[in-house]
């Protein structure tokens, strides 16, 4: 199990640092997934409110956790944001598993992007 654990974090910090070459930021978790939120809006870099932040987040949660059956796309609102639906209970993790969990799946998102 170690050995997972030092997998994933050795991944999750050439990833990090691949976005640092590429947007000159080495982003923690949020901002991570702030990047996917903004990607999967599509609407290109912008200045996003607190509240907006928080729901490019979210949409970045939904996103990468599609692939493993937990949400589904539903479609978009009028301004253009993408809605998900629930489709089963999300592992009950303490904080360290959910951010790895979190980590394991952005990975996937990024290789599925084929940026890693």
């Amino acid at each position: 199990m170690q050995h997972v654990q030092e997998d994933l974090q050795v991944r999750w910090l050439k990833l990090r640092i691949k976005l640092k070459e590429t947007f000159g930021i080495k982003p923690d978790m949020n901002g991570v997934l702030l990047l996917i939120g903004v990607q999967e809006l599509g609407q290109g870099p912008q200045q996003f409110s607190k509240e907006q932040k928080q729901d490019l987040m979210h949409i970045a949660i939904c996103t990468i956790l599609s692939a493993s059956g937990y949400y589904l796309a539903e479609g978009f609102d009028e301004e253009g944001w993408p809605h998900f639906k629930q489709l089963k209970a999300l592992p009950e993790n303490n904080s360290f598993e959910q951010e790895n969990f979190l980590k394991d799946h952005a990975l996937l998102y990024f290789q599925s992007q084929n940026f890693l």
